[in-house]
């Protein structure tokens, strides 16, 4: 997530995973209240689960995803922000400061193990802290045994109110905190998953429909045939070279710059320099002072046509999803998802470019990245 990229820089040149070999069985979470068909990439799925992902809505924007995960030999449900922009597992346990979240009752779980290691992870925007901890985790029937994560006791006062109750990390365990495999990387381990991927498919206002696929491309949610896929760069994040943005068919070079695909970020946030130079392009664009360092009003009424270049290939951005809504000070003016902030060399691609493709994480091929146009309205 974006909270961290003040880590990303130093994280990059981390060694890669070794390689899982144990795949049996597709498995496919499908969270939604629409029920996904569940296809997976060589056929239909045998078993599946259907979950809801709720999206927060808030104006103009979707700013979180998140969705059920039991804990415990009495599968307990808590309530999870899915994040492909982190590594570790956490969820409340006798928590002081937790608000009014749902708390993990690792005393009525048989499983519980507790550890005597300090968890801690420092986000930009606050932290949590306790300790690590072991138990079952499941997704349906799929029981992911001796899955470590964090038991919180502590966190700061923007977890406490926001809507889900923990995380789980979906990057690579290369950069966890715990130093221990993620859940994903065990669903594959421990032979759930057929396919060494997941894909999520993010819905646009809408606070029930989004789903996130556990060794499958759900194809029911994509409007392509084709995916198209960008290398990994380095097992760390999923981050992929970014090679430009380009704007009515202008392009502001990004060579050096790395892009993570961070499906716990609302937002788009690029280098100052960049940003400046993208906004430049944008007859009208102006520094947004008042929002803050690095954002941008433009008028309401642009038709700019703006798209991502990673690995040569051009990915649009829905013009509904570049704007954040009317600026407080000109009706006409609206807020740019595309931020200035961040370190130099980084560049974070949230929601706001994530709604309009069905994206693939697949940890084969030494890893890939891959985008589908979804049939997200």
């Amino acid at each position: 997530m974006y909270d961290r990229a003040s880590d990303q820089a130093t994280n990059l040149g981390k060694s890669n995973l070794p390689p899982i070999q144990s795949f049996t069985t597709p498995a496919i979470f499908s969270p939604g209240i629409v029920v996904a068909s569940g296809v997976g990439v060589s056929g239909t799925a045998d078993n599946s689960t259907d979950n809801p992902l709720t999206d927060e809505v808030e104006g103009n924007d979707d700013l979180e995803y998140y969705g059920p995960l039991n804990f415990g030999s009495q599968a307990q449900t808590q309530t999870i922000d899915f994040d492909t922009g982190s590594a570790d597992l956490w969820v409340p346990v006798n928590c002081t400061n937790c608000g009014n979240h749902e708390q993990f009752q690792a005393s009525s779980s048989s499983t519980y193990q507790k550890t005597d290691q300090h968890f801690e992870v420092t986000y930009g925007i606050g932290q949590v802290s306790g300790t690590l901890a072991s138990d079952t985790v499941s997704i349906g029937p799929f029981n992911v045994t001796n899955q470590y994560f964090g038991a919180v006791d502590s966190v700061s006062a923007n977890f406490a109110q926001s809507p889900n109750d923990g995380l789980a990390g979906l990057a690579f365990s290369t950069i966890s905190n715990s130093h221990q495999p993620t859940f994903f990387e065990n669903l594959i381990s421990q032979g759930f998953v057929q396919a060494p991927l997941f894909s999520v498919y993010l819905t646009r206002g809408q606070i029930q429909g989004s789903e996130i696929c556990f060794g499958c491309i759900d194809v029911s949610k994509t409007s392509e045939d084709t995916v198209r896929w960008i290398p990994v760069v380095s097992q760390t994040y999923w981050t992929v070279a970014m090679e430009g943005v380009s704007v009515d068919g202008s392009r502001v070079s990004t060579q050096g710059l790395n892009g993570i695909i961070d499906t716990g970020t609302s937002f788009l946030y690029v280098p100052k320099d960049k940003a400046d130079a993208i906004y430049a392009l944008i007859p009208g664009s102006a520094p947004a002072l008042d929002y803050g360092d690095g954002y941008y009003y433009y008028p309401c009424d642009s038709q700019a046509q703006i798209s991502f270049v990673f690995n040569e290939q051009e990915f649009a951005l829905d013009p509904r999803d570049f704007n954040l809504g009317l600026s407080y000070h000109d009706p006409s003016t609206c807020i740019g998802a595309i931020i200035g902030s961040g370190p130099d060399g980084i560049a974070i691609i949230g929601d706001s470019f994530l709604k309009s493709y069905v994206s693939v994480y697949d940890y084969s091929h030494n890893a890939r990245v891959g985008f589908v146009k979804s049939i997200t309205e």
